[in-house]
Order: C-alpha cells, then structure tokens, then sequence
C-alpha cells in the first residue's frame, strides 16, 4: 500500500493540484489584504465609514455583519476576474497554437488531418464519377 501511495503522490496531477492549491492560497490572501488594505479604505472614503469589516446592522437584537459580506463579495469578484482572465489567455493560446503553421520559406505547411480528409474528398468524387459514367 505505501508503494501505491508513493506511484499516486509522485503523479503529475498529483503534483500539479498540490501546486495549484499552494498558489491558489497564497492568491487568496494577497487578494483579501488588497480588499482589506486598500479597497476598502477608498470605499469607506466615499461612503463616509472609514472601516467596512465594522459596517453592521441590527434586527429585532440580531447583528448582521455586512461589512464582511462585502469583503467576501470584493474578494470573490477580483478572484474570479483573474480566473476569467487566466482561461481567456489558455484559449488565445490554444487557439493559436491550431492555427496553421509555415515552414522557413514561409510556405504553409498543411495539416496532416486536414490533408487526409481532403484525399478521402478527392477518392469519393471520383468513385461517384466513376459509377455515374458506368451506369450508361
């Protein structure tokens, strides 16, 4: 069983994820200190409150803490913003990466599938001619 768990940690995905996660924490915290430090001072300012995380109502004795919520909501948009971002540039660069490619003398290098579909084209045209100039 140890060897197993070793062949699965050593796994590229495994290793990946481990590595997205660690990144992706650290983004998180850069992200709450921007909305914390920054953000939310500017909002404050325009408001007329200086400290959001203190911004709180209350109802029939229960205390709504809405200065967190808003926190939560600036640090989901950000996030997800960059997140758009990073698989909008993924797509660009995949997108390019299909697109067709030149050799030195800046010919256009064909695509081997686009090459042998046309070929299967050309033979079905011609097996058409052929039994349609067969039939008479």
């Amino acid at each position: 069983m140890l060897k197993e768990f070793q062949e699965f940690i050593s796994r590229g995905t495994v290793v990946d994820l481990a590595v997205g996660v660690i990144v992706g924490a650290a983004f998180n915290s850069l992200v709450s200190a921007i909305t914390t430090y920054l953000l939310n001072p500017l909002i404050g300012l325009i408001i007329g409150q200086i400290d959001l995380s203190d911004m709180k109502f209350q109802v029939l004795g229960a205390t709504f803490l809405i200065g967190d919520l808003i926190n939560a909501i600036i640090n989901f948009l950000i996030i997800m913003f960059v997140v758009f971002l990073i698989v909008k540039m993924m797509n660009r660069m995949r997108r390019d990466g299909s697109r067709s490619k030149f050799d030195q003398n800046g010919e256009e290098i064909p695509d081997p599938q686009t090459e042998y579909l046309q070929q299967i084209r050309d033979l079905l045209r011609y097996q058409q001619r052929h039994n349609n100039n067969n039939r008479y």
